[in-house]
């Protein structure tokens, strides 16, 4: 990861890297991506970690779900807060049983998606705080 207004979108699917990765880059953060959950925990064993993750559910190789029971059981990944974006219709059950700080629902709004990007990572360019809001 490069810095710590760092967002890492995890998703198979490339267009949907590419449209999140230019919203949030415009909105000011700096975005790494990684197209399934093996990638992922690659990413995140470079170095800094980033302000937020977020996780696709369906991915070849290794799933969200699969990605974030290793990231919870990893002190170090643990800490950093995930945020599912989903076309799954039961992913917001999947939010509750993975433990995560929120869930997006695929098509996700642009206005939307910052705003949780925002709760969740703070504004770009500004301080993380040591937790997530509630």
């Amino acid at each position: 990861m490069s810095s710590d207004s760092t967002i890492l979108v995890v998703d198979d699917d490339p267009a949907i890297r590419e449209v999140m990765e230019e919203a949030l880059s415009m909105a000011g953060y700096s975005v790494e991506t990684a197209t399934d959950g093996l990638e992922a925990l690659q990413r995140l064993g470079e170095g800094n970690l980033p302000r937020l993750i977020l996780l696709d559910l369906m991915m070849p190789v290794m799933n969200g779900w699969q990605f974030r029971q290793r990231q919870s059981a990893d002190r170090r990944l643990s800490q950093v807060p995930v945020v599912i974006v989903s076309s799954d219709r039961r992913a917001g059950e999947a939010a509750a049983v993975l433990g995560v700080a929120a869930c997006l629902t695929k098509p996700v709004g642009l206005d939307e998606l910052l705003e949780v990007v925002a709760r969740y990572a703070g504004k770009a360019g500004g301080s993380l705080s040591s937790s997530a809001p509630p």
